[in-house]
């Protein structure tokens, strides 16, 4: 692993991107001209290097987020590969939270897709400087022009043009290179791994003149010193401008554009520069800001060996040989084998028993982790995703991980009696590596629900569990996950009073509730002093409402966007108890919400069609039927793009219908909107 006085020479990089923008082929490129590979892995014949569980390879899509470790100029990337496809979201999520940079893949016939927005406003959301590549130049209707357009108007980004293309569509043939001003070709026969450096072709000549002048002229100004010396000359040194540009994408100011065609081997080289020079190291973004969970004052932790060891857990992978895999992005500090841990989230210690450097699913031992790097570490028993790991005597609790709800669910059941214990292991499991995939059991039918982000999580979870698991179960079909919520003030007041192993369990609390827009969650506030119920019960008041809240209250579906407020309640100090007030409170605001105007909600979904002009008209005319709302039609060369909203009720088996009425010639992509009135 690198050393202390290496880490300018670490990057640590994620490629993200919309589903199908061909984020894995390019990452297969990487390795291959890295050195790292031998030979180019393809999705499309399942032997990609980053697609190694058995149901990625089935399927040729990415489904977890893949890690892996190579090297380019004397550089150390680490590099996540992250899936496309929304249904799992939760990789991009907590990936793009340990990252220090990325690259954006668009698809260049296609520009900004849905996807392509999500995974970008992600990016916004932990401020991680990025590249973009707008792949598949070589594809029927690319258009790079359009592309960063779309990227102005959908992302509200400044695109920085390092690039522009030579030829498109079956004549792209390669780039110009606006910072050398020349143009670069890749050799077929050689896999891409050798290109030539050229003249820049005489009717591009012009526009590259033009693009190169718009480039200076954005990035001058990011320093006095430099931007004089282009007033009096007219032009900057190379490194001048790479510096100048480093400094802009840093600063969040721009984003460098490429492009290429990953699957014919052209223009990915210069990415990897890209990630080399304009990328920051670990020790160029801001230190790391957390609470000290013993003073609840913000601390900083600066990317350093010496400093106090602290690192986030981010994702939990069950390995069959190797056990529970804790993936860390260590933030400061160092910790070797054998060493002792704290882990801040869960109050408990932790001993490294292995730590790993991954290659994909290929492993090696390493000896200790440093500040700035990203490992994995075997046999730690109590973490779980979003946990902050630290030095006990200097603790610090890092921001944790937020992730959607599910929105899909089915229930599970053993094929005979004694494979309960299995099945509930195995989904014990699961769920401590995907934390928006969600157990529970059902009181009333005594079944098992498992809750996801769509059919094909649910798919894949499902499949996973009878073959990696070989669990004997029966599977239902898919069902909506609705929510409850209320349109009414309310208030409720309940004494409790039970005697359990001969002692008498009191509590008494008033509440009220009040319904909350969309989208706002659920909150709980307490507005008694202590005078009517002491500090330490006012927890065990509010964990009895987040139970009710979780398991709703007319129709078992979970309540949200409410908030309960303790108004008021009594105190015995023979009596009270932890147990009373808790019980007391779930009953309280069970009483509450059914005299506050219960409605049902259930999960709209934004959905996008692409199809060939000639389906336009029966599409939406299905759209309409199954109750959706049309946003937008938009033209884009050869095809078309429909923007709708609709209940999620109504899409089910939406693939083959939309395949049937387009003869296979129309996709869709779809995604979580918002929770509205059961209509």
């Amino acid at each position: 692993m690198p050393s202390r006085t290496a880490k300018n020479r670490i990057r640590n990089i994620g490629l993200i991107a919309h589903i199908d923008a061909g984020k894995t082929t390019t990452t297969e490129r990487i390795l291959y001209y890295s050195g790292l590979s031998h030979k180019i892995g393809e999705v499309d014949d399942g032997q990609a290097t980053m697609d190694w569980m058995e149901q990625e390879q089935e399927r040729g899509i990415t489904i977890t987020a893949a890690s892996i470790t190579c090297s380019w100029r004397s550089h150390t990337i680490n590099i996540i590969d992250t899936p496309g496809h929304v249904d799992f979201t939760a990789e991009v999520e907590r990936s793009l939270r340990v990252l220090d940079g990325a690259i954006v893949i668009f698809d260049a016939v296609n520009g900004v897709e849905p996807q392509s927005e999500t995974v970008w406003h992600q990016a916004d959301k932990y401020r991680v400087p990025r590249l973009a590549y707008i792949n598949k130049m070589d594809r029927i209707g690319a258009d790079f022009w359009g592309s960063v357009k779309m990227m102005e108007k959908k992302l509200g980004t400044s695109p920085l043009i390092l690039q522009i293309p030579i030829g498109s569509e079956e004549s792209f043939e390669g780039v110009v290179d606006l910072i050398k001003m020349q143009s670069i070709k890749w050799k077929k026969e050689d896999l891409g791994s050798v290109f030539e450096y050229g003249e820049i072709p005489d009717d591009l000549k012009d526009d590259a003149v033009k693009h190169r002048n718009e480039l200076l002229d954005r990035i001058a100004e990011e320093d006095d010193e430099m931007l004089e010396e282009y007033l009096e000359s007219g032009d900057l040194e190379e490194q001048a401008i790479l510096k100048l540009i480093k400094m802009t994408t840093v600063k969040y100011k721009h984003v460098p554009v490429y492009c290429g065609a990953s699957l014919k081997n052209i223009g990915v080289q210069p990415v990897m520069d890209g990630i080399v020079d304009f990328l920051p190291s670990p020790i160029e973004i801001p230190p790391v800001k957390g609470k000290n969970p013993k003073t609840d004052k913000t601390e900083e932790r600066i990317c350093d060996d010496g400093e106090p060891f602290a690192a986030l857990a981010y994702k939990i992978q069950s390995d069959l040989q190797a056990g529970l895999l804790t993936y860390v992005r260590v933030y400061s500090g160092s910790i070797k084998n054998g060493g002792v841990m704290y882990n801040a989230s869960k109050k408990k210690r932790e001993r490294v028993s292995r730590i790993i450097r991954m290659y994909s699913h290929r492993m090696e031992n390493e000896n200790e982790v440093f500040a700035g790097d990203i490992c994995v570490i075997a046999g730690l028993k109590n973490t779980t995703t979003g946990d902050t790991l630290c030095n006990e005597g200097k603790q610090i609790l890092l921001e944790n991980l937020i992730f959607p709800d599910p929105v899909i669910s089915i229930a599970i059941e053993p094929k005979s009696s004694g494979g309960m214990d299995k099945l509930e292991n195995s989904l014990k499991r699961l769920s401590r590596e995907d934390p928006t995939f969600l157990v529970k059991n059902d009181e009333e039918t005594g079944q098992i629900i498992i809750s996801g982000m769509g059919e094909l999580h649910l798919e894949v979870l499902t499949t996973r569990l009878l073959k990696e698991f070989h669990v004997q179960a029966n599977v239902g079909k898919p069902q909506v996950a609705y929510r409850e919520t209320i349109t009414l003030d309310s208030r409720s007041e309940i004494k409790f009073q039970r005697q359990i192993a001969g002692k008498d369990h009191t509590g008494h609390v008033i509440i009220t509730v009040h319904p909350l827009e969309r989208g706002k969650g659920n909150h709980f506030e307490n507005r008694v002093d202590e005078t009517l119920i002491p500090g330490e019960y006012i927890e065990s008041v509010k964990k009895g409402v987040l139970y009710a809240m979780d398991n709703g209250v007319t129709a078992g579906y979970p309540v949200i966007d409410v908030l309960a407020v303790l108004k008021g309640g009594s105190f015995s100090s023979s009596t009270s108890s932890e147990i009373g007030y808790t019980a007391a409170a779930s009953h309280a605001f069970d009483d509450a919400c059914s005299k506050a105007g219960g409605i049902l909600l259930e999960p709209y979904m934004f959905i996008e069609v692409t199809t060939p002009e000639d389906f336009v008209g029966d599409i939406i005319g299905d759209l309409n039927a199954r109750g959706g709302r049309i946003n937008s039609i938009e033209s884009r060369r050869a095809v078309q793009k429909i923007d709708a909203i609709l209940p999620l009720s109504k899409m089910f088996g939406y693939t083959t219908d939309l395949r049937s009425m387009s003869q296979g010639r129309a996709s869709f992509t779809m995604e979580f909107y918002h929770f509205a009135q059961k209509s």
